[in-house]
């Protein structure tokens, strides 16, 4: 009875395993917020429930406004933001970087 029970937790592992491992590679996330402070190519984002995040932008990180594309000049503190990222290597890596509508303030 006991190899039995053995044998079917070796072969339930052996076949776990694999979906483990894929459940635990990079997936894509998504944050909102506002930048609050650019430091190089680092950027904390004061999230919508109030935590702070760092994402790192690097030079395939897309930024735009709407259907503009911008540089990373354009990130700045004070804009809203939406960031799609991705842990690599222990850094949150930001894939896209949707800023907010120009302010009409004049």
């Amino acid at each position: 009875m006991t190899f039995k029970r053995i044998a079917a937790f070796v072969l339930s592992t052996v076949l776990l395993l694999p979906a483990a491992a894929l459940a635990h590679q990079g997936h894509m996330h998504k944050v909102l917020g506002t930048v609050s402070s650019v430091q190089g190519q680092h950027v904390m984002i004061k999230t919508t429930d109030g935590k702070d995040m760092t994402v790192m932008l690097d030079s395939k990180t897309a930024i735009t406004r709407g259907k503009d594309k911008l540089d990373a000049s354009a990130v700045k503190a004070g804009e809203r933001v939406s960031v799609d990222y991705m842990e690599e290597k222990g850094m949150m890596m930001a894939h896209a970087v949707k800023l907010g509508a120009a302010s009409s303030k004049k």
